[in-house]
């Protein structure tokens, strides 16, 4: 098991060192690495690897790898590098409650803004696969640790699918089987969740948003795009139980107090660190946002105007993207600070890091606003994202 689960195929996207260690580590062994494309992979011969992630795909389902739990959850803890466990638990949700666009009304929405380029390649992934991965991490706004904590209480009582070591000190996962009475109880509480949620904000404009997708939306994009073709290629089809109109996700509970909310940094490489930050200055304003920048082992702080936007992260990404349309540089998004420290001491290269946002904030601004700014912030560090690990059945 510890060389079959993979990271998030969009971690370490400047360290393909990492992605190196993960394919020599689970060569000539089943492992979801050949399940995805990792996206330091998705540059060259795309679609050879597309055409070898379903082939893989059939070859284990021919050789009889999984074992099948239907109609069932699964209750997941995962330890942390800092000893701390993320509680959640894995199940589908419905794509027709879905909708990541920025004026979106429904009940299910993204955090942040979608990159539109990112899907496209996605979409032939996942075109024509018969299973799928994910490493979705959707939130719940449960301040009354109603949904997830009671299974935690009763664990003890459940079997126990799997417990062990994830590679490159990704920390332990362990899992338990869901099903029959605690499967009932868990889908009232989901059910008196909801309604008690469509009520909560009220005092703010805009549809209520009861789940919020914290990690991996453009998989969730990309299940959603390949359905509505579906639906669109066979309008005389009823689609109530086809296996396309689900993807799934692992629920966690925003105000667990291991859950973090943690910023994703910029790092901006062949650029003139002086001419950005001296253009930068034209967005700052006395007593504003607080951002750290690093260059060249030199770094300051600047203070962004308040009155640009009520979030510092989105402020920064609007003077990026205009800046970067008019002058050179490649901009990547870094999940760790010693990471972005280190990059940014190459030559033409300058990061940016800011403070984590307040996760209370989170559900009343996707309601009142609608989608954050994109990658503006992230669940844990990069060793921390979800690993793929169990696959679910498409087609």
């Amino acid at each position: 098991m510890e060389d079959w689960a993979v990271i998030a195929c969009d971690q370490f996207t400047s360290q393909p060192d990492y992605w190196e260690r993960v394919k020599k580590r689970a060569e000539g062994k089943p492992s979801t690495g050949e399940l995805i494309i990792s996206e330091v992979d998705l540059k060259h011969h795309v679609e050879e690897r597309i055409e070898n992630v379903h082939q893989a795909m059939e070859d284990y389902l021919q050789r009889d790898l999984f074992t099948e739990y239907k109609d069932s959850y699964i209750y997941i803890e995962r330890t942390l590098q800092n000893g701390d466990i993320r509680r959640g638990i894995l199940g589908v949700i419905d794509l027709e409650a879905y909708d990541y666009r920025p004026d979106s009304t429904s009940p299910i929405r993204a955090s942040e803004q979608t990159v539109l380029g990112r899907i496209p390649v996605r979409v032939k992934i996942r075109q024509n696969a018969p299973l799928e991965v994910s490493h979705v991490l959707m939130l719940a706004d449960d301040d009354k640790m109603s949904l997830i904590a009671p299974i935690t209480d009763h664990k003890k009582d459940l079997p126990l699918l799997y417990d062990f070591e994830l590679m490159e000190n990704g920390g332990r996962i362990r899992g338990w089987l869901v099903k029959g009475a605690e499967e009932d109880a868990f889908d009232r509480r989901v059910s008196e969740y909801m309604i008690r949620e469509t009520h909560r904000y009220e005092d703010l404009e805009g549809d209520p948003v009861l789940f919020a997708v914290g990690d991996g939306n453009h998989s969730i994009v990309t299940a959603k795009e390949v359905y509505e073709a579906e639906k669109k290629a066979h309008p005389e089809k009823d689609f109530t139980n086809d296996p396309l109109r689900y993807t799934m996700v692992e629920l966690n509970n925003l105000y667990d107090d291991v859950q973090k909310i943690e910023s994703i940094y910029r790092i901006i490489r062949h650029t003139d660190p002086e001419k950005m930050l001296s253009q930068l200055s034209h967005v700052c304003a006395e007593g504003g946002y607080p951002v750290t920048w690093c260059a060249g082992g030199k770094e300051g702080t600047v203070y962004l105007d308040p009155a640009r936007g009520q979030l510092a992260i989105s402020i920064l990404q609007d003077f990026l993207d205009y800046y970067l349309s008019h002058e050179e540089g490649e901009i990547d998004y870094i999940h760790g600070e010693e990471v972005v420290r280190e990059l940014s001491e190459e030559p033409g290269s300058i990061g940016f890091l800011m403070d984590p946002i307040d996760k209370t904030r989170l559900f009343p601004s996707l309601k009142a606003d609608g989608p954050l700014t994109r990658k503006c912030f992230s669940m844990g560090h990069a060793r921390e994202k979800r690993y793929y690990l169990e696959a679910r059945r498409i087609r």
